[in-house]
């Protein structure tokens, strides 16, 4: 399977889970697979939610940040990946002057 996200049209999420600032997505669904290029530009933020769909996959491309994953905070750089487990509750935030920028897979369970 080949997904060619530079056809996929670019969204501007406001205020996601009730987080703060924007995001911007391309967004790759089907009934096995969730596959977001993520950017959240500075100042903003996912709010906390629970993950119902599946285990939650964050790899960090560029800038900093931060996870909050069932109360456990972990430090955002490039080269780490945030995994959040099917049914825990979790948030990321930008912590950066400039955008973070992820990879995030949800592989349904």
């Amino acid at each position: 399977m080949r997904i060619d996200f530079n056809k996929i049209q670019k969204i501007t999420m406001p205020c996601m889970n009730n987080g703060t600032g924007t995001m911007t997505v391309r967004m790759y669904n089907d009934e096995k697979y969730r596959i977001v290029p993520t950017i959240i530009h500075s100042g903003g933020s996912i709010g906390t939610h629970t993950q119902n769909s599946g285990d939650d996959l964050n790899y960090i491309l560029s800038g900093t940040g931060k996870a909050i994953c069932d109360g456990v905070e972990e430090e955002l750089k490039p080269g780490v990946i945030h995994i959040c487990p099917k049914g825990s509750e979790h948030s990321i935030i930008n912590t950066c002057n400039e955008d973070l920028v992820m990879l995030t897979i949800v592989v349904a369970k």
